[in-house]
């Protein structure tokens, strides 16, 4: 590099601001990274260093034409001069880490483990597996996302400005005419490294322990590595909401899908996934057909769109207003209860000669797999009606009420209306907490 023509032969007295020259003759289109060392460590500023390429085909430009006037390598950092457009030339510092010494002892304990590679080492040979001792050890010799930072006095913000990138391709021919370059920027000099190995060769032919490479990298640290720290997720919004897209991309035509309809599917998707994600909810996964077919009416009740919903499920109306008003008041355990029938046991109406069961006579108990009700369960339910209740199976009727024990072992009070019985609310495990409805 000696051999550079001097910046102030590039310009006359009268160009006080010229420019550089354009690069030309040979060394116009001269590659970077003749050897080994030289080519890895390009690749790695261009496909894992993740450096800018539009700077870094500028800073080739400018390291061919001859910009970096000086360059230094010390442990972690290269330092140079650059010259810009101005008289001065700029200031330039390369830095990459330099391991620690608890990491360069993993590396010289797999290096020592190779005795092909000692001796190569030793003969002032950098052998390129170097690298693959290095990755055993869990570390990277060459530059990784995120590692290569740069600092210029210039007054482009840029990272990496030109006069940086060209200093990072000026290393490659320090590489190409010594390879222990590398090793010096990770913190350890050659004749220090030569040392360490000289004391491990002269321990009695011990056996260094290999450290063996890890089996993959967790996820959050590899993000971390690339990105930075994972962030938080986002809590959830107050209350569900409506799609946005959804309001604005009508169908198209010939696809058959209603815009109201996609509206409302959406919706409800979006209501369900925010029930999982603020724990408000299961988002109503595992429900059966009918279930789930209750919970979309139960929001459309009062509206023709519940209508049109049974039209298109095949339902009656009147039989999904029923379920709809069931889910609305009582979820799977009230709609579960609406819809079924008397479960199996003797029905009963007060007698004289046959006294009612009390509750303290058994415990309460709910209906079993095959239907049956314990009957001390069913007196405590006519209690609550009253002395003129009649038990039929898992239900309690008096007048114009009646009160059904569920599977889930709540009681659930109903009304009637219109020749059919309406669920009123929520359940309860105490009958007696119900009849005041």
């Amino acid at each position: 590099m000696n051999d550079r023509t001097p910046w102030q032969g590039w310009r006359r007295s009268s160009e006080e601001n010229a420019g550089l020259p354009a690069a030309k003759g040979p060394g116009s289109r001269r590659p970077f990274g003749l050897t080994w060392w030289g080519k890895a460590w390009v690749d790695a500023l261009v496909h894992r260093a993740r450096l800018d390429p539009g700077r870094l085909s500028r800073g080739r430009s400018y390291a061919r034409r001859g910009s970096v006037l000086e360059l230094t390598v010390d442990p972690g950092v290269v330092s140079a001069t650059v010259q810009g457009s101005r008289t001065t030339p700029y200031e330039v510092n390369v830095r990459i880490r330099a391991f620690t010494d608890d990491e360069w002892e993993a590396v010289l304990d797999v290096v020592s483990a190779q005795i092909g590679r000692v001796a190569a080492l030793l003969d002032g040979e950098l052998p390129p597996e170097v690298v693959d001792d290095a990755q055993a050890a869990g570390l990277e010799l060459l530059p990784d996302a995120g590692e290569v930072k740069t600092a210029c006095n210039c007054p482009d913000f840029a990272v990496p400005c030109k006069h940086s990138a060209a200093v990072c391709f000026l290393i490659a021919d320090a590489l190409d005419e010594d390879p222990f370059v590398l090793l010096l920027l990770r913190g350890r000099k050659r004749d220090e490294l030569m040392a360490a190995l000289r004391e491990r060769r002269s321990a009695g032919g011990e056996q260094f322990a290999v450290k063996r490479r890890p089996v993959g990298v967790p996820a959050r640290a590899a993000f971390a590595k690339a990105v930075g720290p994972v962030p938080l997720p986002p809590k959830p919004l107050a209350q569900p909401g409506v799609p946005s897209a959804v309001l604005m991309l009508e169908p198209p035509r010939q696809s058959g899908i209603d815009a109201q309809e996609l509206v409302m599917l959406a919706t409800d998707a979006a209501r369900r996934a925010w029930e999982l994600a603020s724990g408000d909810g299961d988002g109503g996964f595992g429900l059966s057909w009918e279930e789930d077919l209750a919970r979309r009416a139960a929001d459309l009740l009062g509206t023709a769109g519940l209508a049109d919903l049974a039209h298109r499920a095949g339902v009656p109306a009147r039989v999904l207003t029923s379920w709809a008003i069931a889910w609305r008041e009582g979820g799977a355990g009230g709609f579960a209860v609406a819809e079924s029938t008397p479960s199996a046991s003797t029905s009963s109406a007060p007698t004289s000669s046959a006294p009612t069961p009390s509750a303290e006579d058994a415990s309460a108990s709910v209906p079993s797999a095959e239907g049956t009700v314990d009957p001390a369960a069913m007196a405590e339910g006519r209690e609550a009606l009253g002395a003129n209740a009649v038990v039929e199976g898992n239900r309690v009727t008096a007048d114009r009420r009646q009160l059904r024990l569920g599977t889930d072992g709540l009681w659930y009070l109903f009304g009637e209306q219109f020749n059919d019985w309406v669920l009123r609310g929520p359940g309860a495990a105490d009958p007696h907490d119900l009849v005041g409805r």
